[in-house]
């Protein structure tokens, strides 16, 4: 698995940015795909989750009603609509392949991890 995570960038706090993950090999069609984020320390923090058909999501409490997941399967491609944007949504943020169809917020359910795409939020 090959995954490409895209469109990060800086921006000012209340904006919006959509980050973009891309599996190139086509293979996590029939999984669920998340979004986390660096937390403190090397840790990794939960943000977003969508199941393998986008019928089921999960979403982080400090993210909820700002971030949107979606996928759109003939792109291989999910998305992170990241709106009403904080200073404390600056991180680096991964996506990662599931090891189910099904969305978790565990680290552990997660087997495949794209390299990362910085996201900055200023006043």
């Amino acid at each position: 698995v090959q995954l490409q995570a895209s469109g990060g960038g800086s921006v000012q706090a209340g904006d919006s940015l959509r980050l973009s993950c891309v599996d190139s090999e086509r293979t996590f069609s029939n999984n669920a795909v998340g979004w986390f984020r660096r937390g403190s320390g090397t840790d990794r923090e939960f943000v977003a989750a969508i199941s393998w058909n986008g019928g089921s999501t999960l979403y982080a409490d400090s993210v909820e009603g700002r971030f949107t997941i979606s996928r759109d399967r003939a792109k291989n491609t999910v998305y992170l609509q990241m709106s009403s944007m904080k200073l404390e949504d600056t991180s680096v943020y991964y996506c990662a392949v599931g090891r189910r169809a099904t969305p978790s917020r565990r680290v552990a359910e997660y087997a495949y991890w794209g390299q990362g795409t910085q996201v900055t939020v200023s006043s």
